[in-house]
């Protein structure tokens, strides 16, 4: 069963792949900020997978933090998420964040009043743990962005 959360901060990326490991970081980061807060849960993985779903049905709204290939390296994106319907995600191992939303409603009826991606685009996703310039330049902007998207999910 999951566990239910005013707000689910669902982050995913490869630690070992540059830049594509900023939602993993900013995870930690989130959980560190929130961990006094009941209301707040926050999920990191490699990547987005079906049974994600039942922790999304759990909470009233959802931050998903993900790496974007989208240039330029280091832009910062806060997006809402449409619960597209996707008949071929439900036999994916890896979803991304419209098709997990829409997984979601399949599966439980379940509509997110406030569900978001904040992403921060890649400049190299190159083997190691280390981050791009730009990347590690825009991580102070990120973690501000993700904390004010929690405090109005949170009503503050």
């Amino acid at each position: 069963m999951a566990i239910t959360a005013r707000c689910l901060i669902l982050a995913c990326g490869n630690t070992l792949r540059g830049d594509d490991g900023v939602g993993p970081k900013l995870a930690a980061w989130a959980e560190e900020r929130f961990r006094q807060e009941p209301d707040v849960r926050v999920i990191s993985r490699q990547q987005w997978t079906p049974e994600l779903a039942a922790d999304i049905e759990s909470a009233d709204s959802v931050l998903f933090v993900d790496a974007s290939v989208k240039p330029p390296p280091g832009r910062v994106r806060l997006a809402p998420v449409s619960s597209r319907v996707d008949p071929s995600a439900q036999a994916s191992h890896h979803l991304n964040a419209n098709q997990l939303l829409g997984l979601t409603r399949s599966l439980y009826g379940s509509i997110k009043s406030h569900a978001m991606l904040l992403t921060v685009a890649v400049g190299s996703t190159e083997l190691g743990e280390t981050f791009s310039a730009p990347v590690e330049a825009a991580l102070p902007r990120a973690r501000g962005i993700l904390e004010k998207a929690v405090l109005r999910f949170l009503g503050r």
